[in-house]
């Protein structure tokens, strides 16, 4: 009986220890994850800017080169 609960109290002690260390390495890596997650919330940002922005630019070449072409084949 005796060997039963020292052989409990062992196996406990180390789930212990493995949890500590768990925490401990979780806790070095939280701030490396709320980085990428900011990083990652900027570049949805700025490709949906980037596009938009592309779009209409492309809009507005393509309607110089409509009026360039027109006024040439015009002349």
């Amino acid at each position: 009986m005796h060997q039963r609960m020292d052989q409990l109290v062992d196996r406990v002690g180390k789930v212990e220890g493995a949890v500590v260390s768990v925490q401990e390495d979780v806790s070095e890596m939280r701030p490396v994850t709320d980085d990428v997650r900011r990083w990652k919330l900027m570049g949805i940002g700025a490709l949906g800017v980037i596009g938009v922005g592309g779009m209409v630019l492309g809009v507005t070449f393509a309607d110089v080169l409509r009026r360039a072409l027109s006024f040439l084949v015009g002349r």
